[in-house]
């Protein structure tokens, strides 16, 4: 009995090591890649806590509806921490080297030929229309005193300088900076301003009105926002302009245009409210890509 329990133990020993399972080996390569894939610079924003799509939109410059088209998102509440975003058009922020674009030398070998200046071209001739034009050579004129004493002279009357001064006149500054996107700024009401532009605090102009009062568009472009899905706004709208200008028209008491709509510069597009505000007032903003800027070097003299 001894002997067989000795002969089946070694068996029953061998056969446990065999059924047990292997332990998982875990693939990180995977997943470090995709970590390393994530976008991110300039063009992209990560979500933070409290965001939404409206304010990471005006932040940016940009219709809501666009960097949620870019980022195929159907719901705009549907955004989460952490999640980065795609901010600029994808045309302003494609990287040819990732996106599959190759780059070819330009090789200068047999294609390229050269040529004395004086030979002429093969099939064209003297007299044909095809020839190229020189100017008279210097020095071939034949010497006499006449022409030493004229070249003598020339030489001399160019020497001297001139006793005329030409007139400097300051050019005046303009009050913003010119260019391409420039826009025909006018005011947004009429109505008394009682805040100025701050850079540490009020990011816009606040004008005292009545309620009701007109709320007018201060340029040309199209409605990119018009709701209260923005804290501290209210009833808002937000025109876009160009690529690098919007205007936002915040506290309203009721909107009169709509998201996507063109208007035109002087055009109501609200009236003057106290929505998430303790007063009736228009809050006025100018961003430049984005940006808060001051106003008041945009707008004409009032």
């Amino acid at each position: 009995m001894i002997r067989i329990a000795a002969a089946i133990f070694p068996v029953l020993f061998l056969a446990g090591c065999i059924s047990q399972q292997p332990v998982p080996a875990v693939d990180r390569s995977t997943s470090s890649a995709r970590t390393a894939a994530q976008p991110t610079g300039p063009g992209y924003y990560t979500v933070k806590r409290g965001d939404t799509l409206y304010r990471i939109a005006l932040e940016n410059g940009q219709d809501h509806r666009d960097i949620a088209s870019w980022n195929n998102i159907a719901n705009p509440s549907t955004i989460k921490e952490g999640q980065i975003l795609r901010v600029a058009p994808p045309a302003a922020t494609a990287d040819p080297a990732t996106d599959g674009a190759i780059v070819k030398p330009i090789s200068a070998g047999a294609d390229v030929e050269s040529r004395s200046l004086d030979q002429p071209v093969v099939g064209v001739s003297p007299s044909s229309s095809g020839t190229f034009k020189r100017e008279p050579r210097v020095g071939k004129e034949p010497y006499s005193d006449e022409a030493y004493a004229r070249l003598n002279k020339v030489g001399v009357d160019a020497a001297k300088p001139t006793d005329v001064k030409p007139e400097i006149k300051p050019e005046a500054a303009p009050a913003a900076a010119t260019g391409p996107d420039d826009v025909p700024w006018m005011w947004p009401t009429s109505a008394k301003l009682t805040a100025p532009y701050s850079d540490s605090g009020n990011k816009g102009l606040d004008f005292a009105g009545k309620a009701g009062d007109p709320v007018l568009a201060a340029g040309d472009g199209k409605v990119v926002y018009a709701g209260s899905g923005l804290r501290g706004f209210g009833e808002l709208v937000i025109v876009k302009h160009n690529a690098t200008y919007l205007s936002a028209y915040a506290h309203n008491r009721k909107i009169l245009v709509k998201e996507g709509q063109q208007v035109s510069r002087g055009q109501k597009i609200a009236e003057m409210g106290n929505t998430d505000s303790d007063s009736v007032k228009l809050h006025f903003e100018i961003r430049k890509q984005g940006k808060p800027v001051d106003p008041v070097l945009y707008l004409p003299k009032r």
